[in-house]
């Protein structure tokens, strides 16, 4: 007879991103994304999580905001610097 062990997993640590950290575009692009899934996910489930949905398409449209003044600043210190 064959003896299992089982081995603890460390548990994942929550991810926080400071307010003053700048994130890639690239980065805010697949966080958006990502939260659209879930609340997809979410609205899929045969007992519904409307309120799951609701918090993660509101974290979906907070990155994609943040993208969009993210751009206008660029754009901002382009045409400031005359490029």
């Amino acid at each position: 007879m064959t003896t299992v062990i089982a081995l603890a997993r460390p548990q994942a640590a929550a991810i926080h991103i400071p307010p003053s950290t700048t994130l890639d575009a690239i980065q805010l692009h697949a966080q958006a994304e990502n939260a659209l899934s879930m609340a997809l996910y979410y609205l899929r489930q045969p007992r519904t999580n409307v309120r799951g949905a609701m918090r993660k398409a509101v974290q979906s449209l907070a990155a994609l905001s943040l993208m969009q003044a993210q751009q206008r600043t660029r754009e901002a210190a382009n045409d400031a610097s005359g490029g």
